[in-house]
């Protein structure tokens, strides 16, 4: 993700194409770029976090999958993305077996699922996001799609937050 800091009128100023490179920093689903853009300008955070929340509502099936593409595997943040290694501090100096049984229960989900488990882990240990793992495990495809999708939105906020230098 970008470094430094946007404004919203950096935003509203910056033409579609890099607009659209912006967005997709912060969510790699192409339709929930362009509907977060195409709902812009926005006059506030609270408008741009609204039309994260519209365009997360709108995505398909396959939406969420491009959605989660650029998501690591909980309790594997991708070396080198400062991104995937901060939403994941919790796992940082974690017991082995902790990190071992990650490793089972998303085996499990994924093999379950099709997908890696998504939650929004910024803030969250190690041990709270294995036992949110084992919880949602039981779910139906259709309640843990919507269940991605509420947690798409989190990261998303978190991540425009960021992407306005309000971390």
């Amino acid at each position: 993700m970008t470094n430094h800091p946007h404004t919203l009128d950096s935003l509203a100023a910056a033409d579609t194409a890099r607009l659209t490179e912006i967005l997709l920093e912060v969510c790699s689903s192409p339709r929930w770029a362009a509907a977060v853009a195409d709902a812009g300008p926005w006059p506030d955070r609270e408008a741009l976090l609204a039309a994260n929340a519209a365009a997360m509502a709108s995505l398909t099936a396959e939406d969420l999958r491009d959605a989660m593409a650029c998501h690591a595997r909980i309790g594997e943040p991708i070396a080198g993305d400062a991104a995937s290694e901060r939403e994941q501090a919790g796992i940082h100096g974690v017991d082995q077996a902790v990190l071992d049984e990650l490793h089972e229960a998303n085996a499990a989900y994924e093999a379950k699922f099709g997908h890696v488990f998504l939650i929004c882990a910024t803030g969250r240990t190690a041990v709270g996001m294995l036992a949110a793992l084992r919880e949602r495990h039981p779910n139906d495809a259709a309640t843990e799609a919507e269940t991605v999708r509420g947690e798409l939105r989190k990261i998303n906020d978190i991540r425009l937050d960021r992407l306005l230098g309000h971390s």
